[in-house]
């Protein structure tokens, strides 16, 4: 009875998603994709959401099919065995806790611009660029703020969460209805292709993954990762993830519709590449004559990755702690508090490491992209584990079960990897190193207990590896729009990833393995109640 008080309603992990994908993206990402794509930006939006739906298509079977919290770090090993596990698991891992710093440095890079005179003193929160001393502090603060919301129960999460997520959706509305209301330049768009598209088709795909669009619609994984603690899972893991997900997509094309709408064209005169906005909304405001919005908008600027920040801890804790049942982890990690159920060292830990993480990297925008990318090769292992398990398991209950899947885990998976190599070099490869450094930790775990089924392990996961190898040097031979040496011109380095993400798919297929991690999945699977 105590634990079925601290479940989440739908409603409530609505708001979660919510309030993790509206953060620090929705302020900055309108502006920076304008000035990579101009006003094709809209595309990329568009774009950047069927991407993010396809992927959680995937994960919506899985997550109904195994509600158990921080799900997606277990979800690879049932189907492809520990060391496959491992590797998702760990690149999930690191962005989301990457994640937590990330939005409360992004918290304080915008406190730093405020404009009024009796808040000049949060100017010195920044320099050259990045965080100081001072703004470390204030950085630290917020995390342990963020941690303690976390620290004692789900319930007292989900009231804040649903608090500041109203505010959180409600400023982005006002902002694109004031702006329409302001003053709506349609000539801004265009009245051709070129005109519309005036950097190429090329800049649209570039910015759906460098001005942080696939970064602001990550957060899908929120209620996955929470699954083990939502109400009905078999109905609202699914509904709350097409819920969100809808939301925040007509939310982000219209604040970019807006945007585009609202410049003034006098400021055109050099290209979208020349309008560059310290704060792009909150600037519009002023220049439009609404200096009560930019209030508010500033004001936003520090509540918005304030609440991703929060809503961050609860699933990286959760994701920490189930990589423990994975057994390369400490088992103390998953151990959770008896009264509020919540993963409190998981939280200490992730709070330990994020403060390690912002005294290293004191820029918002240099592990942006790493993060993203990071996040997407975790996502490769979702359309391969989800259709491999129906064929190693197709008697496992499954409250969703698309008729698509055969069709969607394939474009899915092809998909992620445009996405991936958009990152640029040297992205990829920096993405690569920071997956290996969890490599060793799971080697001493092998050794320790015994290395056990070491051919099964490396045909689950040999597809992995030797893809990330080629992604990689594809990025480096690729065109010079995303970072690499021409070698392969566009759109020669697209059609060669789309043929060769499918040889990769069916390899990943094929490495599937009947392995004893699909006994777990089964007295998961057996808590699952079909709908009637």
């Amino acid at each position: 009875m105590q634990i079925k008080r601290h479940k989440i309603s739908l409603f409530s992990a609505v708001m979660l998603a919510l309030g993790s994908l509206i953060g620090s993206g929705w302020l900055f990402g309108a502006g920076e994709a304008a000035r990579v794509a101009g006003p094709a930006a809209i595309i990329s939006w568009v774009l950047g959401a069927i991407i993010i739906m396809i992927i959680a298509f995937n994960y919506v079977e899985l997550g109904t099919m195994f509600p158990e919290s921080g799900g997606m770090s277990r979800y690879a090993q049932y189907s492809h065995g520990p060391l496959l596990g491992f590797i998702a698991a760990w690149a999930n891992w690191i962005s989301l806790i990457t994640l937590v710093p990330i939005e409360a440095v992004a918290s304080v890079e915008y406190m730093s611009t405020w404009p009024w005179e009796w808040a000049n003193w949060t100017k010195s929160f920044m320099h050259n660029g990045s965080v100081s001393g001072l703004g470390i502090v204030v950085v630290v603060g917020f995390m342990l703020f963020f941690t303690l919301l976390n620290f004692w129960s789900v319930k007292i999460l989900t009231r804040f969460t649903s608090l500041i997520s109203f505010f959180k959706i409600g400023m982005p509305t006002l902002t694109i209805i004031m702006l329409l209301c302001s003053g709506f330049h349609t000539g801004n768009f265009g009245n051709s292709w070129h005109s519309f598209a005036p950097y190429g088709l090329r800049a649209v795909f570039e910015a759906t993954t460098v001005s942080g669009i696939i970064f602001s619609y990550d957060a899908f994984q929120t209620i996955i990762n929470m699954g083990g603690e939502v109400e009905k899972p078999h109905k609202n893991i699914a509904r709350g993830i097409a819920i969100s997900l809808t939301i925040t997509a007509i939310i982000y094309i219209l604040l970019q519709v807006a945007f585009i709408g609202a410049v003034k064209p006098s400021l055109l005169n050099h290209g979208w590449q020349g309008v560059n906005f310290s704060s792009p909304f909150a600037d519009l405001a002023i220049l439009v004559g609404l200096n009560w919005l930019s209030v508010l908008l500033y004001i936003d600027a520090f509540v918005s990755p304030f609440g991703t920040g929060v809503a961050f801890v609860a699933t990286a804790a959760r994701t920490l702690a189930s990589m423990t049942k994975n057994g390369h982890v400490p088992t103390w990690l998953g151990r959770l508090e008896r009264r509020y159920m919540v993963p409190r060292f998981a939280l200490i830990a992730d709070f330990i490491l994020s403060v390690i993480l912002v005294l290293f990297f004191r820029n918002w925008s240099t592990l942006a992209s790493v993060i993203s990318a990071s996040t997407l090769i975790a996502y490769l292992t979702g359309p391969v584990t989800a259709f491999s398990l129906r064929k190693l398991r197709p008697n496992f209950k499954r409250p969703v079960k698309s008729k698509l899947l055969p069709v969607l885990a394939p474009t899915s998976f092809v998909l992620t990897s445009l996405a991936i190599y958009w990152a640029m070099w040297p992205t990829t490869i920096e993405v690569i190193f920071v997956i290996a450094l969890g490599l060793p930790i799971y080697f001493y775990y092998e050794w320790r207990y015994g290395i056990k089924n070491w051919k099964d392990q490396v045909k689950g996961s040999l597809w992995m590896i030797v893809y990330l190898i080629f992604i990689s040097t594809m990025s480096y031979i690729g065109s010079t729009s995303f970072g690499g040496k021409n070698i392969l011109p566009y759109p020669t380095d697209f059609i060669i990833i789309i043929v060769v993400s499918l040889l990769f798919y069916r390899w990943a297929i094929k490495s599937s393995i009947e392995g004893p991690d699909l006994k777990a999945a089964k007295e998961v699977n057996d808590t699952v109640e079909l709908p009637d």
